[in-house]
C-alpha cells in the first residue's frame, strides 16, 4: 500500500520552488540519498517549467496538478497540466543531445525532457487533455541487503 500526496499549483514560475521543497521532504523521509534527491528536484523542476512555459497562453490562468506516490521501493511523481499538448516523439527527434547537437544549439524544451529521462528511472509522457508526465525513482538503499552487515563467525573447533 502507498501513501498519495496531491497538490495543485498555479502554472507560474514562482511555484516551482514549492514543488521542489515538497518532493525534497518526501524523498528525504523515504531515505533517498542527497544526490538522488537533487536529481528528483531537477526532474520535477524541468517538468513543471515545461508546463509553465508551453501549456498555457500568457493570459490564461492555468494550473498544474502534482501527485507524489510513496511506495516501499519507489517514489512516483506525476505532473499534469490541462494546456495545449505536443507531440512527444517529434520533440525527441528534433531536440536534445540524441542527434549530436552541442548543448548550446538544443531547442527550447528539448534539454528538459532529456534531463528528466536521464535523472529518473522511468518516465512516461502522455498527451490527453494536456500533458501528463509520470516519473519514477526507485529506492535502492545502496543496493545491499541489510543482512550482509551481520557477519556471523563460525564456531571455533
Amino acid at each position: 500500500m502507498s501513501d498519495m500526496i496531491e497538490m495543485v499549483i498555479p502554472a507560474k514560475p514562482d511555484f516551482v520552488g514549492v514543488a521542489r521543497l515538497t518532493v525534497s521532504g518526501i524523498a528525504s523521509r523515504m531515505g533517498y540519498t542527497f544526490d538522488e534527491i537533487e536529481d528528483i528536484k531537477i526532474a520535477i523542476s524541468e517538468a513543471i517549467t515545461n508546463a509553465v512555459n508551453h501549456a498555457y497562453v500568457s493570459d490564461e490562468d492555468g494550473e498544474i496538478r502534482l501527485s507524489y506516490g510513496k511506495f516501499e521501493d519507489k517514489l512516483e511523481i506525476t505532473v499534469m497540466d490541462k494546456g495545449k499538448s505536443f507531440d512527444v516523439n517529434e520533440i525527441k527527434e528534433t531536440t536534445g543531445p540524441v542527434n549530436g547537437k552541442p548543448v548550446e544549439q538544443i531547442n527550447e524544451g528539448g534539454l528538459g525532457l532529456f534531463l528528466i529521462e536521464t535523472l529518473m528511472d522511468e518516465v512516461n509522457i502522455r498527451e490527453d487533455a494536456g500533458v501528463v508526465v509520470m516519473m519514477t525513482k526507485y529506492l535502492n538503499r545502496d543496493g545491499v541487503d541489510e543482512s550482509v552487515d551481520q557477519y556471523k563467525q563460525a564456531p571455533s573447533q
